[in-house]
């Protein structure tokens, strides 16, 4: 009896706080804060060991250091996800019957509510350290994905587009990577320049290209856009819009380091 009894509690826990969407929510962002700060110890423990030139950076460079390894975390997180939802199960498939827009599950409500974990704590960061994690141009991105990020999560609309963009989040750890290599003083490696040439075809990829198919979708369904709440509806279409413009600023810095690096190489 009492085994039973504690499956059945199991059961009701599971269906009553795990599995509705209001709490898959709140429990997801506290999850994601708490796996950013999984990662960010588990960058500085490995680093420790396993980087004689760990302990020669300064603060700053270390907690920065540690940060970056939090958000190559988030990314690789993500984007396995947003790969999944988007292409490979049911949820957004033309199969499923239903405005594709307003299609959710409590499994893209966990993983939305995880990156909104992250992107929280990594605002704190960024304002705690300003600008040494980043300036004005990342606090800007951050606060447009979170917001757009929170409100699809808690709305249950534009789940869709919001994945996509999440996607992008792919250049992140090729980011970072060229980061770490440049404060380890390995910036004259050849490792460095593969990461150039990787970073800038990632980049046309995920956050050029991506984005105007992404456009091209919002076209295509842009009839059941305009049934959104009218927040959802323009953070539809002006998010997106906003983070093209960014990324296309950031691909010409981008563009211009590989242009210096390869006439260093020459």
């Amino acid at each position: 009896m009492a085994e039973q009894s504690y499956i059945y509690q199991a059961g009701w826990l599971v269906r009553n706080y795990l599995l509705a969407d209001h709490l898959v929510a709140c429990t997801s962002v506290l999850v994601g804060i708490y796996m950013c700060k999984m990662a960010y110890d588990v960058t500085h423990m490995i680093s420790s060991l396993y980087y004689k030139g760990y302990a020669s950076l300064t603060k700053i460079q270390r907690i920065e250091w540690n940060n970056r390894g939090m958000s190559s975390a988030h990314a690789i997180f993500i984007t396995v996800m947003s790969l999944y939802l988007v292409f490979f199960s049911d949820l957004f498939s033309d199969c499923t019957e239903g405005p594709v827009i307003f299609r959710s599950s409590s499994l893209s409500i966990f993983t939305l509510g995880v990156s909104v974990g992250y992107f929280v704590s990594d605002l704190a960061m960024i304002f705690w350290l300003y600008p040494s994690l980043g300036g004005i141009e990342y606090v800007l991105h951050h606060l447009l994905s979170a917001t757009a990020i929170s409100y699809t999560m808690l709305s249950g609309e534009g789940q869709l587009y919001t994945y996509m963009v999440l996607i992008s989040e792919t250049t992140t750890p090729g980011i970072n990577l060229r980061w770490f290599l440049d404060t380890a003083g390995m910036k004259k490696s050849s490792a460095y320049l593969v990461n150039g040439v990787m970073m800038f075809i990632a980049w046309l990829v995920a956050r050029i290209l991506l984005f105007i198919y992404l456009f091209y979708y919002i076209y295509l369904y842009y009839d059941q856009i305009r049934q959104m709440h009218t927040l959802g509806y323009l953070l539809t279409l002006l998010v997106p819009a906003a983070l093209f413009i960014m990324n296309i600023m950031w691909f010409t810095k981008i563009l211009r380091g590989l242009r210096k690096t390869l006439a260093k190489r020459q």
